[in-house]
């Protein structure tokens, strides 16, 4: 009743304020009429509020598509409202003007009306589109949803691969590897169990090699050749397995549900050796497996991110193998190198600790041997120029023709020794090749007279007189190769042909290593000593230069050959950058020995400024030296007596000490020449030979020092010439050899020997 009563007030006061006079005792059409005057009141305040809004709305939303569309409802808003607020002066008495304005606004109402509604035939469709795209978008929201949640996967699984990897690749020990693998796959994945099966030695089995809970005895074998291994094999992705298939049973029996189970192969990288205990050496691509199974009754399933993970980690594992193997291909090849290192060190110092020990005791007994052939051959020499008896001459000369042989196989000896170990160096110098030529002539020539063999000497014209090279090398070539010759012939001739090799001529196919190179600096001599001797087999030439080798033909010759000269010769032309050989029809029908040698021409080549010295004639029988004040130091009491013996035949004054104090004592400008033992042990002859330099001071009023030594090697020889000596002599000495060091060393001051 009370909200009654306040709906009336309100109504008064309504129609109060409308100025319109109402009856409170109305009957019921006129209450009727009046609730209607009071809705379209009502109606008409509504319509003039919802523009307002519209307007609101329009000028927030800035994006909305249909602003005009929001107006012209607007307008027709307005309209019904004007219409419905003007119809309140139609309840009573009115106007013709209230009626025109009532029917001119509801004209423009329904002509407004008609136009919105036929416009909103055309909107509806396109809100609807637009709901459309809002359904879309929802779908693309949700799709991009998942994808995110796919990309977040991703990136967690990318985060526990580079955890997986790191932590496989911080070792390169395999067990570790493997072992890690398993321990960060079972973290990673919540595995109840995962297993690595290894292939056998055999490769028809795969080996229980590794587990994760340890619950399982490592070494359980299944055949390689099952379908579930073969259809793991067949794929690179990780394959969903039966729980219970061989390689899966490796939980405890019970009564609960297995866990789904994966299974991946694990690429062994064609490694060579790769080997664990009784793992093969895999030379093609072959495959271990990893078993990985999820907790038991769980309803949990494997994710494709998860299987992803497992595939990747397991090239990951692959690849980590591969490089384990080679760091380990690599150690093992390193401590081999080091254990050949160590050997080799070993055998170099045990090799030279060998050549030293071989070089002293070549050093002793070289001087000690030269020291009695010494006096044998001084002696003999000495006892040949007294009166004998023809049987006496002739054993004399047969001791000394035995003792030079003897002297031979020494030098040969210590040449091949130096040769062999690789101590011998050219003695270059600038020599008379045509003289060199007939020097060796002249000393084969009476050995062939004996046996009435001719030999002949030819030198081309184009022959270089003048030549850089070893001139004593070169001369003991000769003589080994032409005394030969002679040696082997019983009749007939030895030829020595000598002449510039042309170009044609330089390639041998017996010798492919030899490679002559043309230069305007160098030439190749070529020498050729043919005889017509008693031949060779030529199956036998090729171990002519082997030492202390001969053929069978030349040993039945009982020739006294010890087979050294060729050995020698043969080095030493190979150190001369050339090469020799033999040529033979067979036995009884002669052979000619060929060498070519490198030499070099004097003023093109950078040997140029080498100094010549010309050789003496070998006939100094009519030279005397009566008087001659000559010094000889020797510790040696015999090879002292003999030396003095050699000087007082010629006439010399000889004077003899056994010390380097004695001689430093006994020696006066009266001596003009001092022979001295550089092998003297205990004593430095060269500090001798310096003080007696300081002593005397210039040349001319000092004795010329002559060296005394049973030592072949270039370091003596250069030793004595820095100490300023004037000549070095090889023991033994013969009468004639003396006379001919003296004449030298008068005329010329200076005397070299090799």
């Amino acid at each position: 009743m009370g909200s009654l009563l306040r709906m009336n007030r309100l109504l008064s006061s309504i129609v109060d304020s409308c100025n319109c006079i109402i009856d409170p005792q109305l009957p019921a059409d006129d209450l009727l009429m009046k609730y209607q005057y009071i809705s379209d009141f009502f109606i008409a305040l509504a319509y003039f509020s919802i523009p307002v809004e519209l307007i609101y709305f329009v000028k927030k939303s800035a994006v909305f598509p249909y602003r005009w569309v929001l107006v012209q409802f607007g307008a027709f808003i307005v309209l019904c409202g004007a219409t419905h607020l003007i119809n309140l002066w139609t309840f009573n008495m009115h106007t013709r003007n209230v009626a025109i304005v009532m029917t001119t606004a509801k004209v423009l109402t329904a002509l407004v009306s008609c136009i919105t509604a036929l416009m909103l035939v055309h909107i509806i469709p396109d809100l609807l589109s637009v709901k459309t795209r809002e359904l879309f978008l929802k779908k693309k929201a949700a799709q991009l949803d998942r994808e995110m949640g796919i990309i977040r996967t991703q990136e967690e699984t990318g985060r526990h691969v580079r955890m997986l990897t790191h932590e496989i690749r911080s070792t390169l020990d395999r067990h570790t590897i493997l072992k890690t693998t398993l321990v960060e796959l079972g973290r990673t994945l919540a595995l109840e169990e995962c297993a690595l099966w290894m292939p056998t030695r055999t490769g028809v089995e795969l080996q229980l090699s590794y587990t994760l809970r340890h619950q399982n005895p490592v070494g359980l074998t299944v055949p390689i050749q099952l379908p579930v291994i073969n259809q793991v094999f067949s794929t690179n992705r990780a394959v969903q397995i039966s729980p219970n298939s061989p390689v899966a049973k490796l939980r405890p029996t019970g009564k609960y549900m297995p866990g789904e189970v994966v299974a991946v192969r694990v690429p062994l990288l064609h490694l060579s050796n790769f080997q664990i205990n009784d793992w093969p050496e895999l030379s093609t691509k072959r495959y271990a497996l990893m078993v990985l199974m999820l907790p038991s009754d769980s309803a949990r399933q494997w994710h494709v991110h998860e299987l992803e993970l497992v595939e990747v980690v397991a090239d990951q594992v692959a690849v980590a193998l591969s490089h384990a193997a080679i760091l380990e291909e690599s150690m093992r090849a390193r401590d081999l190198l080091m254990e050949q290192n160590v050997a080799l060190d070993l055998a170099r110092r045990e090799a030279e600790m060998a050549v030293r020990a071989r070089n002293d005791f070549l050093a002793v007994m070289n001087h000690e041997m030269r020291t009695p052939m010494h006096a044998i051959i001084a002696l003999s020499s000495l006892l040949q120029e007294t009166d004998l008896t023809p049987e006496q001459r002739l054993m004399v000369e047969t001791i000394l023709k035995s003792s030079n042989l003897l002297a031979t196989l020494i030098n040969d000896v210590l040449d091949l020794s130096r040769l062999e170990d690789g101590s011998l160096q050219l003695d270059i110098v600038t020599f008379n090749l045509h003289a060199l030529f007939g020097e060796v002539l002249n000393l084969i020539k009476p050995i062939a007279s004996v046996k009435k063999l001719f030999v002949t000497l030819s030198l081309s014209a184009d022959l270089p007189e003048y030549v850089i090279g070893d001139e004593q090398r070169l001369m003991q070539i000769l003589i080994n190769v032409v005394g030969n010759a002679v040696k082997f012939s019983k009749e007939g001739s030895v030829s020595i042909s000598a002449f510039v090799a042309k170009s044609d001529s330089l390639r041998d196919p017996r010798a492919p290593e030899f490679f002559a190179v043309a230069s305007e600096n160098h030439f190749y001599l070529r020498v050729q000593v043919k005889d017509t001797g008693i031949g060779i087999n030529p199956q036998d030439i090729p171990n002519l230069f082997s030492k202390f080798t001969q053929s069978q033909a030349l040993a039945s010759t009982n020739s006294g050959g010890t087979g050294l000269g060729l050995a020698i010769s043969k080095r030493f032309v190979n150190l001369m950058e050339g090469h020799i050989w033999i040529e033979s029809e067979g036995l009884g029908k002669g052979s000619t020995a060929i060498f070519i040698i490198k030499l070099d021409i004097p003023g093109r080549s950078n040997e140029s400024k080498l100094p010549f010295v010309a050789k003496l004639p070998a006939n100094h029988m009519q030279m005397t030296f009566q008087g001659l004040k000559v010094l000889v130091m020797d510790d040696n009491g015999v090879s002292r007596m003999v030396t003095k013996g050699l000087l007082t035949h010629l006439g010399c004054d000889v004077t003899t000490v056994g010390s380097r104090d004695e001689c430093l004592r006994v020696v006066t400008q009266e001596h003009k020449v001092v022979f001295m033992d550089v092998s003297m042990p205990g004593i430095d002859c060269y500090e001798v030979a310096v003080l007696i330099h300081e002593r005397f001071g210039k040349r001319h009023g000092r004795p010329l020092i002559v060296a005394l030594t049973g030592n072949t090697d270039r370091v003596t020889k250069e030793n004595c010439m820095r100490v300023g000596m004037d000549g070095v002599i090889l023991k033994p000495v013969s009468v004639d050899k003396m006379r001919s060091v003296l004449s030298e060393l008068l005329e010329h001051g200076v005397v070299l020997e090799s």
